[in-house]
């Protein structure tokens, strides 16, 4: 992932992240046997999650997002929120979307153009999406094209230019297995490599806005775990790109990172089956309870909330 002439000519930000993606002069290989071992511990845990399961009639699916939500405020979780696109919410998926296009564009598009791009196919979707930015008025469609073109911006200004022998990917889905009782799911924003002949050659990379929280590198290991449970091979590296800091957040994936997200995962999915079996939720108050649509009735958010106000003051 790297070359000389090209890099003469990056950004100093550009360069840093170029640093990043290096792979290191030593290949990164991960003990088969031990892979093998912790793929099958990883399988028996789960086998008796889905028995359980199966004796209610139950299913999950499980996401990052999911187990972040259940390993918060169980409360806040059993919530169903009916979900409505806005400006708001749109923004990340036309973004994605525009730098999904970027990686396979030929040439060097202006990031309006692929913004406009971005908005165009997905509002072809027959889907929610699709009818939102179909139906939408011009100030809305003026003020996502803003947004959505300011993190394509970002996103060109921090990264070099994804050449193909980076084997780019934009929003790759990683699935495991493929159906059941209990299925593990994920999108990535961007990989970039591939696993050749046993060695850890791939890099997954979240894009974000705004500062960075502990969930976020809690998210990156369940992908990583994920790619090793697909592949039998782990990524090298996985790491949060802050687009409005211009900094990433990296982190080397070990065994023992495996094993943290492992464990997490294996928790998160341990009390989604607890609550389908009936046990009642726990509330815990956390940074979810300035949009939780429970903080009107819930008195531990609310004294949560004020402690935080009282401490900033």
């Amino acid at each position: 992932m790297e070359s000389t002439s090209a890099a003469s000519r990056l950004s100093p930000t550009q360069e840093r992240t170029l640093d990043l993606l290096r792979r290191p002069s030593e290949p990164v290989i991960f003990d088969s046997d031990q892979i093998a071992a912790f793929t099958s511990n990883f399988s028996d845990a789960l086998d008796h999650l889905v028995e359980r399961l199966d004796a209610i009639g139950k299913s999950l699916f499980i996401s990052k997002g999911m187990l972040t939500s259940v390993l918060g405020c169980e409360t806040h979780f059993q919530q169903k929120e009916e979900f409505r696109w806005n400006v708001t919410t749109a923004i990340g998926t036309v973004a994605h979307r525009a730098i999904e296009l970027l990686t396979g564009w030929r040439g060097a598009p202006y990031p309006a153009t692929l913004v406009d791009e971005s908005i165009a196919r997905l509002s072809e979707k027959p889907n929610s999406l699709g009818d939102f930015l179909t139906s939408m008025t011009d100030g809305d469609r003026a003020d996502l094209i803003n947004a959505a073109t300011d993190r394509v911006v970002k996103f060109t200004e921090s990264f070099p230019p994804l050449q193909q022998s980076f084997i780019p990917v934009a929003e790759s889905s990683i699935r495991w297995p493929e159906s059941g009782t209990i299925v593990l799911g994920g999108k990535s924003d961007l990989t970039l490599g591939r696993a050749e002949h046993g060695e850890s050659r791939k890099v997954i990379i979240d894009l974000k806005t705004g500062g960075a929280w502990p969930n976020h590198m809690d998210e990156l290991r369940f992908y990583a775990l994920l790619e090793t449970l697909r592949t039998g091979i782990p990524p090298r590296l996985i790491a949060g790109f802050y687009l409005d800091a211009g900094r990433a957040v990296p982190e080397h994936v070990t065994i023992e990172t495996l094993g943290a997200a492992m464990r997490r995962t294996l928790d998160g999915i341990g009390r989604a089956v607890e609550l389908l079996e009936g046990r009642q939720a726990v509330r815990r108050p956390q940074s979810s309870c300035r949009w939780c649509p429970l903080s009107g009735e819930c008195e531990e958010g609310r004294s949560w909330l004020e402690e935080q106000l009282a401490e900033r003051d």
